[in-house]
């Protein structure tokens, strides 16, 4: 499903102002992506062959997901420090030209310390060294088996367009051809099922509509949600690594300018679009922003790469270096955030533009929604897996496990079991209500390959807190206190009881009204708070009416509430408020009682002008709830019949009180 998302941004940015267009007119002596020449110059996808796509359901390889190597070209668009660091871990395969370009290649690395054990090159002719943008989409098919998927690049440079059949040669593997014209800096995806462009998309595929887009990404990619947004960035390349990045299924980076930016209004639109969304784990996008104010100096901070437990930022020497490297830390806990200060780097034009992952081809997968935010209590949490093996070996079934901690306690672990399918389930035991639980998954297959999800694991696990919607772990009594004669004003217990087999943490008894009133009341006997009241020990506080009041007639009243860690509890105040003063009557609402006194039936009339949900409710004099009735009506006439027999009332007074919506009435009835 396609989402035409941004044009939000008309409402929240700035109308079109062709000043600021022509002040960030393309500078052709840069070359970045087009040079004025190849802007004259038609895309030639004659020899642009198109493929049936994989065999279903495809999984489209995200940036933070494994990789086994790295693709950059010679001449380089980076520096060899960059290379360096990438070689320490992993293979750095260089597009050369020839065998003259890979011992000139060979030469720098050994010059500048590159661990050539992690190198290896790939012949082929290339036009530029914007590897990202022509270079491979990685996918795995419903079999299991890894793929290129190919697509017309969005420029005409026929080496660079050759690049995904290459690279599919040389990793020999199955290649795809997907007929819609795109370029890598302009995608990214979540890795589970959602992906994210800019207009661009549509602009240069005219040909094709909405659903035609749509179709496509999910037939070859497996995308069901890609979200076409409209650039904020205000320039002629309209890429969106140029302002956002996904760091995880459920994260994205977006960049952020001055409030007196021209932009900043669509910079803020467009994070609240992802804030807005549901990530693929049922849940908002959780944003970050990173300050990206522009040149000078440059700050491409968002054009970074994510290499396995690396992420590798563009810095520039600007002021911003700094936060920038902060940001990253802050979103990214537990990963290795590294600079690379480079004189090379501009805004529409960095890192991530001029190196591209190369998935781990045999990566051992876990597909998990994880548990999130604030839950249900459940003495225990069922968590399910679909486990992928992608290099065909066993997965240990000894070694798919829960790490979980309870209220940043010391990690514990639990075995997930083999159900049938890719499918594995297990459970976090013991949990109380408001328990905060931390955890990751992790698995291992014979291949010597481990994995974990989320991916950097215990420095940034998943959490939930769980809550409580009925508790019984305090009781109330009486559940309304009624104050009808004048000694009562100066105070009725009320007892908060523990009927748990636990102690309970009392966090909040509150001490008077809050907000507009009809009267005043104070708490005497307040604890000092947390109280920690025993299992089946009573606590007792009384309750006491100030004067005066501006109301007579009528029975008035407000709540009292009394809170633990998990839940609340709340008694009812009520005040015959002919003890409390002259003063205005009480406006009467569209309510009739009879008859008063009543033996055998009383009877409630009211009318409605909308459909209303209506309570009812009867109090005796100990302020016991001996009658409560809710139910809906339709707009007009109504009555309520309460059968005395039934509640097999003794003679006496009786309260009342019925709410209508937002009126409530209530007062005394006697019963003789």
């Amino acid at each position: 499903m396609k989402i035409k998302s941004l044009l939000i941004l008309l409402l929240f940015g700035t109308w079109f102002n062709p000043l600021q267009a022509q002040e960030r007119k393309p500078d052709w002596r840069k070359m970045h992506y087009l040079s004025e020449e190849e802007m004259h110059q038609p895309l030639n996808k004659r020899d642009f062959y198109e493929t049936d796509p994989p065999a279903g359901p495809v999984k489209n390889v995200a940036e933070f997901d494994q990789m086994q190597a790295v693709l950059v070209r010679y001449p380089f668009g980076v520096p060899v420090s960059l290379i360096k660091d990438m070689a320490d871990d992993l293979e750095v395969i260089t597009i050369v030209a020839n065998s003259a370009e890979e011992q000139t290649v060979t030469t720098q690395y050994t010059n500048n310390g590159v661990n050539l054990d992690n190198c290896s090159f790939l012949y082929a002719l290339t036009n530029s060294y914007w590897v990202r943008d022509y270079g491979p989409w990685f996918v795995f098919d419903g079999n299991g088996n890894p793929g290129i998927v190919n697509f017309p690049y969005n420029r005409p440079r026929p080496y660079d367009n050759d690049i995904p059949i290459k690279v599919a040669q040389y990793l020999d593997i199955d290649l795809y051809g997907m007929n819609l014209t795109s370029t890598g800096g302009n995608y990214m995806t979540t890795g589970m099922g959602q992906s994210a462009s800019t207009e661009l998309i549509e602009e240069e595929n005219p040909g094709l509509t909405e659903e035609d887009i749509d179709t496509l990404v999910s037939n070859y990619l497996g995308i069901e949600n890609y979200y076409i947004v409209t650039d904020p960035l205000g320039e002629y390349i309209k890429h969106i690594d140029c302002w956002g990045k996904f760091l995880s299924p459920g994260k994205v980076l977006i960049g952020q300018v001055p409030e007196s930016d021209d932009r900043y209004d669509d910079f803020e639109a467009t994070a609240n679009f992802f804030k807005a969304t549901n990530s693929p784990y049922g849940v908002p996008y959780e944003v970050f922003r990173v300050f990206t104010p522009g040149s000078p100096i440059a700050t491409p901070y968002t054009n970074s790469l994510i290499l396995n437990n690396k992420v590798f930022v563009p810095l520039t020497g600007s002021d911003w270096d700094d936060d920038a490297i902060a940001s990253y830390q802050e979103a990214m806990p537990g990963y290795n955030i590294i600079g690379i200060t480079y004189g090379g780097w501009i805004n529409t034009d960095a890192l991530h533009c001029r190196t591209k992952g190369v998935a781990d081809l045999g990566m051992l997968y876990i597909n998990h929604v994880p548990v999130l935010g604030t839950i249900p209590y459940q003495d225990s949490i069922n968590l399910t897996a679909d486990i992928y093996a992608y290099s065909g070996e066993d997965i240990y079934s000894d070694s798919v496990l829960i790490y979980y901690s309870i209220d940043s306690g010391d990690y514990q672990v639990a075995n997930m079991e083999y159900e049938s399918g890719n499918t594995w389930t297990g459970y976090i035991t013991g949990l109380d209500p408001g328990d905060q639980v931390d955890y990751y998954l992790y698995a291992a297959d014979k291949s010597g390959r481990h994995a974990m999800h989320p991916y950097i694991g215990e420095p940034d696990p998943h959490e939930f807190i769980l809550f409580s919607l009925f508790t019984d772990d305090l009781e109330l009594d009486p559940d309304t206190l009624l104050f009808l004669t004048f000694e009562d004003l100066g105070g009725l217990p009320l007892y908060i009881v523990n009927i748990s087999s636990d102690t309970v943490e009392i966090t909040y008894i509150q001490p008077e009204p809050e907000g507009d009133v009809e009267f005043m009341w104070t708490v005497e006997g307040m604890p000092e708070l947390p109280y920690f009241l025993p299992a089946g020990d009573t606590l007792t506080i009384d309750v006491c009416i100030d004067l005066p009041t501006n109301y007579m007639g009528e029975m008035l009243q407000d709540t009292l509430v009394v809170e633990t860690p998990d839940d609340s509890f709340s008694s009812l105040i009520m005040v015959d408020s002919d003890l409390l003063g002259a003063g205005e009557i009480q406006e009467e609402y569209n309510v009739e009682v009879y008859p008063n006194p009543f033996n055998e039936r009383l009877n409630f009339n009211f009318r409605l002008n909308k459909a209303t949900q209506v309570s009812l409710q009867l109090y005796d004099l100990s302020g016991k709830t001996i009658y409560n009735e809710i139910k809906s009506f339709p707009a007009g006439k109504h009555t309520v019949s309460v059968n005395a027999a039934r509640l097999k009332l003794t003679p006496g007074t009786y309260l009342y009180r019925l709410q209508t919506g937002e009126e409530v009435k209530t007062g005394k009835v006697v019963f003789d």
